[in-house]
């Protein structure tokens, strides 16, 4: 039994940094064969990957796709005993750096399939028939995860897609709509929810189903298009009567959610690695506009309003590379419970990431908000600034929504200290600190304050035991934000501890960062104290009882007609199947025009 983490320790007021310590020289080294795998990727990245043509085009090419999979970078996390490469997960999230720093379709493509997609929940749940049947395609086929559906988003247990068992054949019957399935247009497997509905033999529930992407009855009847991301082959998927054999479902009937969450608590630093990526890139940028542009006879990098914001640039760029570092080499270690650390870096890069690339467009003035086509076309630089700003924003929204998410780890913790409390001054709070002195100590000591500040809010939201969170979402959210930023204060002073054998530079963007994470915990301890939380219920109570619709007077709105929320209709699809399938080799087939509709 792996012992509790960071995270988890922290909730109970102990800043255990011991935990987050890098052992050995310098982190940012990795084994030869991971090293040469990165200067690979990073060649063909750089050689022979357009990012401004997926943009245009909205579509990743096929011979982008084939080259990813010709280098390996379809199976890096596929142990070798099934044909993947076998490297670390901290390689993987460096390999998300490099292709996401081209464009972020490409990140999107590689971590919906091995984050979220066939391979990891494969190889937590599968038997050793499944893995030794999937894995190896896996290693050179695109696999997609089908979870939302129309009505659904976070809370998956109003699900509508069923799996019907036949108890003469073993096998299921599928039906339903997947609403935004990315990879979904380009998958050659499927990991599908569905309901298996209870019988007298089993409970049923919700379970996971391996669905061939090519099978009769799967149709991809619409291909999504966003404010970011151009390039992700992202999809609506019917399924009617889709036939699926019962050695297809991985894990138990009633299961899915279990299998689900497992492979998301793995896949959690996606994310944070891409946000990393985007704020390293963002630094670069923001260091070299600030230092040619010149405004009242000085770079605009000398005068304060910009230095402010390169400060926090650079901070929040090191402290996003910290977690990922320093929590994806715990987590690979596996000696310590890292789900809930995963789960704050997730939160936090994805509200700080995005912030950065807003500061980088407002740092570049009208450049930034100019497309990169339209500034190289008129002969300056093309920065896609404005891009990234508008692919980084669903990081907010997917794999759990911020508001989503923090109301997720305030019940898990709260519900973890009703049943098994643990005074806050018990134990060690900071044994063994990764800081013994220098400017990083005084800032572990307003955050192991902090931390047993933390543990009372936390103990007095478990009073009385019977509460609901849903009254009291923003505070447990100030809370929750709270643990994130100290999180990020400790692992950001981890990793400058592990780096500093070079110079103090690693120190100084720690120190820098933890003086911002400071003043942005203090300024929650305080809203905690003194908010408008009623006032704003009881205004958000008059919206919507129409009390103010006088306000909206005076505008036209320019959305279709349509319901809010569609209702999937039940039986064969009515039109064409949009599925584009990559040969290896670059030649594509595409169903419209060829076979009509899918029935």
């Amino acid at each position: 039994m792996k012992a509790a983490g960071f995270g988890d320790e922290l909730f109970l007021g102990r800043l255990r940094t011991d935990l987050l310590a890098l052992a050995g020289e310098d982190p940012r080294r990795l084994p030869t064969a991971e090293e040469d795998f990165l200067a690979r990727l990073r060649e063909f990245c750089d050689t022979r990957v357009d990012g401004s043509r997926i943009e245009r085009e909205d579509r990743i090419p096929d011979e982008v796709i084939n080259g990813l999979r010709d280098i390996g970078a379809l199976r890096i996390r596929i142990p070798r005993e099934y044909g993947g490469l076998g490297l670390s997960g901290v390689c993987y999230y460096r390999a998300l750096m490099i292709v996401t720093s081209v464009h972020s379709a490409l990140g999107e493509l590689l971590a919906a399939h091995q984050s979220i997609g066939l391979p990891q929940p494969l190889l937590l749940f599968g038997t050793e028939r499944q893995k030794r049947t999937f894995l190896p395609r896996c290693a050179h086929e695109i696999s997609a995860f089908a979870l939302t559906e129309a009505e659904i988003g976070n809370d998956p247990e109003r699900m509508s897609t069923t799996a019907v068992p036949d108890p003469e054949s073993g096998h299921y019957t599928l039906n339903g709509v997947k609403l935004w399935t990315t990879n979904g247009v380009v998958a050659d497997l499927l990991v599908v929810m569905a309901v298996v509905p209870p019988s007298e033999r089993n409970a049923g529930g919700m379970s996971v189903f391996v669905v061939e992407a090519d099978s009769p009855g799967v149709t991809v009847e619409h291909r999504s298009s966003f404010l970011g991301l151009r390039g992700l082959e992202n999809g609506v998927i019917r399924l009617r009567d889709v036939i699926v054999p019962a050695d297809h479902r991985i894990g138990e009937e009633g299961s899915g959610l279990a299998v689900a969450l497992g492979a998301q608590d793995t896949g959690r630093l996606s994310l944070p690695a891409v946000c990393a990526s985007a704020a390293k890139w963002s630094l670069k940028i923001a260091r070299e506009w600030a230092g040619v542009r010149v405004q009242w006879g000085r770079p605009i990098g000398e005068q304060e309003a910009v230095a402010g914001k390169l400060a926090f640039i650079s901070g929040t760029a090191f402290a996003l590379e910290a977690m990922v570092e320093v929590t994806g080499r715990h987590a690979e270690a596996g000696h310590v419970e890292t789900g809930l650390d995963a789960e704050l870096a997730k939160l936090f890069a994805s509200e700080k990431g995005w912030l950065v690339a807003d500061e980088l467009v407002q740092l570049r003035g009208g450049r930034g908000y100019e497309t990169a086509d339209s500034a190289a076309a008129r002969g300056e630089r093309g920065v896609p600034a404005e891009q990234r700003l508008r692919d980084l924003r669903v990081g907010r929204i997917f794999d759990g929504s911020s508001e989503a998410l923090r109301t997720f780890i305030a019940s898990a913790v709260l519900d973890r200290h009703r049943s098994a409390p643990t005074a806050g001054d018990s134990g060690d709070r900071r044994a063994a600190p990764v800081v013994e002195d220098g400017p990083l100590r005084a800032h572990l000591n307003f955050a192991d304050e902090a931390a047993r500040r933390l543990f009372q809010l936390v103990e007095d939201a478990t009073v009385p035991t019977d509460a609901s969170v849903e009254p009291h979402q923003r505070d447990l959210g100030r809370i929750v934000d709270i643990a994130a930023e100290l999180y990020a204060m400790s692992a950001s002073c981890a990793y400058a501890a592990a780096l500093n054998t070079r110079d103090d530079t690693p120190v100084q963007l720690a120190d820098a960062f933890c003086a911002q994470a400071t003043r942005r915990i203090t300024g929650l301890f305080e809203e905690l104290a003194d908010n408008a939380d009623s006032q704003d219920r009881l205004i958000a109570r008059r919206v919507l009882d129409n009390h103010y619709t006088w306000l909206e007077d005076g505008v036209l709105d320019p959305s279709t007609e349509g319901p809010w929320i569609s209702e999937p209709v039940p039986g064969p699809d009515d039109q064409a199947d949009l599925r584009r399938t990559v040969r290896h080799g670059g030649h594509t087939d595409s169903t419209p025009g060829e076979g009509g509709p899918h029935a």
